[in-house]
């Protein structure tokens, strides 16, 4: 049987990955590059987090699990003409990312993070409290 305390660390791990995704994105929303065809470095891919459970096959539960895949579609051509990587229609690549959602995958995992600690807390009290019982 795996421990309510792994399962939580599991799930505090997956969140502390969500949010240094969404900062990452929210940091690099402006990190344009060049269009296909023209000089210039590629714009800033952005990441999402997928999370799965570990041992689900089995029945066993085991905790989270996230993982970073780079998002698809990454970019979306914006107009800057003046961008020295803009194309002869003033067009670059943007970072495919929505501020909205970035804050909004942010507050879901602390909001996450804040149950698992309480996991964490609740199974501590409970140990305790066998120990008190049990002495």
């Amino acid at each position: 049987m795996v421990s309510p305390v792994t399962i939580a660390l599991s799930g505090l791990n997956a969140t502390s990955t969500r949010v240094a995704a969404s900062a990452s994105n929210i940091a690099n929303a402006h990190t344009v590059g060049a269009r296909e065809g023209t000089e210039g470095p590629d714009a800033y891919t952005p990441v999402d987090v997928v999370q799965v459970s570990i041992g689900a096959e089995t029945g066993e539960l085991q905790g989270t699990q996230a993982e970073v895949v780079e998002r698809d579609p990454a970019t979306t051509p914006a107009y800057q003409p003046d961008s020295p990587y803009a194309d002869s229609q003033g067009l670059v690549e943007a970072p495919n990312v929505d501020y909205g959602a970035e804050l909004i995958n942010a507050r879901t995992a602390a909001l996450a993070y804040k149950a698992n600690l309480a996991v964490i807390k609740v199974a501590d009290e409970m140990e305790r409290d066998l120990l008190d019982r049990l002495a």
